[in-house]
């Protein structure tokens, strides 16, 4: 059964399974006030599931109608509310912020969140005596200082690497968030198979990249948010005693050990810069591979580039996929969001959904959901304020004219489907799925390493509206290889080419014939 039809019996009514949200029942505090979970196990039909309080205690798997069920939020509403004041509707209408219509991406994403969690734990069991050994090692490593972050390990790690990489506005941390609201944070476990298990397990844990790409900072803000989470000291113990990143490094791993961290999330990733992204992705990578700890990455798509180029995450991404999040098409998927959107109507008069309507916000939105919500809020605010109280076009047209102006050459820079256009708004960028392996990575490196040699040439050889005579150069012509720029210019220029066409023969430069840009010379 399709999606959309799904969700449409969901909202009718059509299923009469009940969902339920949390076992309020065995809720319990934390002498800091913070709310947890007292550990309940139930066996999975997935049989490397069980025997693993960490796993054991997670929520049950669930199908995709659940799912749904579980993502869906609707603002409330009822059709008397349309004959309430102008005043009251202005407020009320501020309730559609809170809509969440769920699509296949969010699916992907839960999948992609509940999988990663359980795999990362098969080999951190507690009870598992291999693992205990390991721990108990690398703790005495760290507590010696003989621990090295960059050695390495025999340690058996399941753990692997999520990537979430989208436009803005589509939604992917509040997706992410929502997803994680139905895995209890802090779970205590006090019993296990009647054997005492006196531990406290910290299912995930999110972060955002610093802003100066610094590791320090990473460290800081890992230890804080354990220590506000699980009431320890961390943070005084290692930060304030001005340790080196060197040697809190280690104690981040070894914490995530001693607080069974079953994920930890990255948000933001476009904030770091190329120069510190290797640094701080490197220890991403020993996280993982030392310590087990599978980890997301959430960014734009100006986060893409410097992930492709640390091929050691690219191959730990490509284990479990990557999920590239554009704009929506104008297609199925965009009408479904916005009827499940157009539901929710406080002008007095009712506006049905027409093809011209959906045509309409799509041209004014170009699929940003976090921009159809606006326009849809704004619209109706307008109507109700202009007495119009109805979504008509006339409506639309005049919100998105005056609300957008600001994202006015973005938009249009999508609706060019000129990529030249758009490159200059990077976390707008169209990207599509791309799996790697070792040579393909390899083989990219080194071409992008050629052609930066190259561009330099290239860039300085297209500024000039002359042919380039390379007679007086003191290399001589016949010495060059034949792929050498020069010597191709030098071709070029006795048959007449331009650089341009020069370039474009010998596969240096993209054909821009279909772009509306005027004379390439």
């Amino acid at each position: 059964m399709k999606l959309k039809t799904k969700i449409d019996l969901i909202y009718s009514g059509g299923y009469n399974k009940k969902v339920e949200v949390s076992n309020l029942d065995n809720k319990i505090y934390l002498p800091n006030g913070i709310e947890a979970v007292e550990a309940e196990y139930k066996d999975s039909p997935i049989a490397e599931y069980n025997g693993n309080p960490f796993i054991e205690t997670l929520p049950e798997l669930d199908d995709e109608e659940t799912i749904i069920r579980k993502l869906m939020l609707n603002p409330i509403y009822s059709k008397e509310e349309r004959e309430l004041s102008a005043s009251v509707r202005l407020h009320i209408i501020h309730r559609l912020y809170q809509f969440f219509q769920p699509l296949p991406k969010h699916i992907e994403i839960w999948n992609m969140i509940n999988t990663l969690v359980r795999q990362g734990y098969l080999a951190r069991n507690p009870f598992d005596k291999e693992y205990k050994r390991y721990v108990n090692k690398t703790g005495q490593e760290i507590i010696n200082k003989t621990f090295n972050i960059d050695g390495k390990t025999n340690f058996r790690t399941t753990a692997s690497s999520g990537l979430i990489i989208g436009f803005s506005g589509m939604g992917k941390t509040t997706t992410v968030n929502r997803v994680l609201s139905y895995i209890p944070q802090v779970i205590v476990h006090n019993y296990y198979n009647n054997q005492h298990f006196n531990q406290i397990q910290l299912t995930w844990l999110k972060l955002e990249a610093p802003h100066n790409s610094s590791l320090k900072a990473l460290t800081l803000q890992f230890f804080m948010k354990i220590d506000e989470l699980l009431g320890t000291e961390n943070f005084r113990r290692y930060v304030l005693r001005n340790l080196s990143v060197d040697a809190m490094l280690p104690l981040m791993g070894k914490v995530a050990q001693n607080v069974g961290l079953g994920l930890l999330i990255i948000d933001e990733l476009q904030h770091l810069n190329i120069k510190g992204a290797k640094q701080i992705m490197n220890y991403f990578v020993t996280l993982i591979n030392s310590f087990g700890v599978p980890i997301i990455f959430i960014g734009t798509p100006a986060s893409y580039d410097f992930l492709q180029n640390e091929f050691r995450i690219a191959r730990r991404v490509t284990g479990n996929g990557e999920i590239i999040w554009n704009n929506m098409d104008n297609n199925d998927e965009f009408e479904l969001f916005l009827n499940g959107l157009w539901r929710f109507q406080w002008t007095k008069k009712e506006t049905p959904l027409t093809q011209r309507i959906i045509d309409l916000f799509y041209e004014e939105t170009q699929g940003i959901s976090d921009l159809i919500v606006k326009l849809f809020v704004n619209a109706q605010h307008e109507a109700i304020v202009s007495g119009v109280e109805a979504l008509t076009e006339e409506v639309i047209l005049k919100v998105a004219k005056e609300e957008f102006k600001l994202m006015k050459p973005m938009l249009d820079a999508i609706r060019s489907n000129n990529p030249y256009k758009a490159i200059k708004y990077e976390d707008l960028r169209r990207l599509e799925a791309t799996n790697y392996n070792i040579h393909e990575f390899n083989e990219s490196a080194i071409e992008n390493k050629e052609l930066r040699k190259k561009s330099k040439v290239v860039k300085k050889a297209l500024n000039k509206d002359k042919l380039i005579n390379f007679s007086s150069k003191k290399t001589k012509i016949d010495d060059l290889e034949d792929d050498d720029l020069r010597l191709l210019l030098e071709k070029g220029s006795k048959v007449g080419d331009t650089v341009y066409e020069v370039l474009l023969k010998n596969g240096l430069v993209d054909d821009l014939s279909f772009l509306d840009i005027g004379d390439v010379q």
